[in-house]
């Protein structure tokens, strides 16, 4: 039986859940899917610049898991971009924080 998700904390919503290739329609595409703790892991280490032991306490996860969210997330994102696909923000276990 595996072991039940740890809900992570968020801090902020994407700007849009969406994003493509210019010029070529979305039902065109295939689609790579991030979590929102994948996005908020990304949001914090790459925009914001922070440690990965400080973000992840603030997302209330572990440093080794948040190496395993942000290493998904760059992965996802990387074969978005050189294999032309979109990237869809959606799902996950999470909560937001103020």
């Amino acid at each position: 039986m595996p072991r039940p998700l740890c809900i992570r904390r968020v801090g902020a919503k994407p700007p849009a859940v969406y994003f493509k290739p210019a010029g070529i329609p979305l039902v065109m595409l295939k689609e790579v899917v991030v979590s929102m703790d994948e996005f908020e892991a990304v949001r914090l280490k790459d925009s914001l610049g922070l440690e990965q032991k400080k973000a992840a306490k603030r997302m209330g996860i572990s440093q080794p898991t948040f190496h395993r969210l942000l290493s998904s997330a760059r992965k996802k994102i990387s074969d978005a971009l050189t294999n032309g696909k979109a990237i869809k923000i959606e799902g996950g276990a999470f909560f937001f924080i103020s």
